[in-house]
């Protein structure tokens, strides 16, 4: 099946002028593939055009959604999305008072391979396109057109998968995204985030994109981060870290280091300090973050004083941290817990072939 919304529209113009059809037509189409219409909803195209498109196998979007779930703690939103394959990936919508944020999966599964993430267990099953990480944006406009006439306003690349490790796909949908005729999401409203693919965090910023960059750091040393995290025996944290200055250097966005605290791992005074000493003169945060209970890692989050004693070191060296609240617990709101419990559950039948 071939995605419209892989293309952009000088793509879609050049697509529609080999089928014989006026330029407008490329800008009523796209306005159609971003309102989140299939082809047979497109009503002031020519049925001609429709029916040749779906013989020649295209499809507007790439997915659809096949279940949600309402958190009644804080009213986030989990998406189970269905692909055209008929593999399964996840997303988030949490609402702020100064937007709604979608949390979208660039990857089936992931190969990173981290000891605190639900959506390593499976491994990678593929990489998404870059219409397919735009359609689950698109649908879930499409779904609260109505109901919050402002959509979806912010986007972070954080549910399954390493974004790095699809970068192609990746930066295409970053384009897409922003694209004035399009979505047009503004290109500050993007936050993306890496394990610490060092080459491609550097060739990020080399190649003019500018998310805000969040970076799953976990670790002071290189000891325990390798034993949490798999890409720690390729980077170094002072690598990851180098790569992190390099790109607030040549975009000028602050980066962020995620910090999940695990408890006897990670969260002691020494990692505190070392952290402190790590990130001394870099416009950098620190978010906290209380640790997801995944019971096939079987990694326990630290206590509220632990958290509590570790920030205040942050704070009193210095360092900006916040940590991060908790949205979604009723739901499996963390990355790959639901998809995986849906899959487990015999309720879906995952497609590898």
């Amino acid at each position: 099946m071939k995605l419209l919304c892989d293309l952009s529209l000088e793509k879609l113009g050049a697509l529609l002028k080999q089928y014989g059809q006026p330029s407008f037509r490329a800008k009523q189409l796209y306005g159609h593939i971003v309102a989140g219409r299939e082809l047979d909803e497109m009503s002031n195209l020519p049925k001609g055009l429709v029916a040749k498109l779906k013989e020649d196998g295209w499809r507007a979007l790439g997915l659809t959604i096949r279940e949600s779930y309402t958190s009644e703690i804080d009213g986030t939103v989990k998406y189970l999305y269905e692909l055209d394959d008929g593999n399964i990936i996840e997303g988030v919508l949490m609402r702020y008072k100064y937007g709604n944020t979608l949390c979208v999966s660039t990857q089936v599964g992931c190969a990173m391979g981290c000891r605190f993430c639900a959506s390593t267990l499976g491994g990678l099953v593929r990489n998404l396109t870059a219409g397919e990480i735009l359609s689950q944006v698109i649908v879930v406009n499409a779904l609260n057109a109505g109901k919050d006439r402002r959509g979806v306003t912010n986007v972070v690349l954080m549910g399954s998968g390493e974004p790095l490790d699809n970068y192609d796909n990746v930066t295409e949908f970053l384009r897409l995204l922003s694209d004035e005729d399009g979505l047009n999401v503004s290109k500050r409203n993007v936050s993306l985030s890496t394990c610490g693919l060092c080459e491609k965090m550097i060739r990020l910023a080399d190649e003019g994109f500018s998310p805000v960059l969040t970076v799953s750091l976990h670790a002071p040393f290189d000891e325990i981060r390798k034993t949490i995290m798999p890409i720690a025996c390729r980077y170094s944290v002072k690598q990851v870290v180098g790569a992190a200055e390099y790109y607030f250097e040549k975009s000028g966005r602050r980066v962020i280091f995620e910090y999940s605290m695990i408890r006897g791992v990670n969260d002691g005074e020494d990692c505190a300090r070392e952290l402190c000493a790590l990130l001394k003169g870099f416009s950098s945060h620190v978010n906290i973050i209380r640790l997801n209970y995944v019971k096939e890692r079987g990694l326990k989050g630290s206590d509220d004083e632990a958290i509590d004693k570790f920030r205040k070191i942050l704070d009193n060296n210095g360092v900006s941290c916040s940590v991060r609240r908790s949205m979604g617990s009723d739901i499996e709101g963390a990355c790959g817990q639901l998809r995986r419990k849906y899959i487990q559950d015999g309720e879906y039948k995952q497609n590898n072939n």
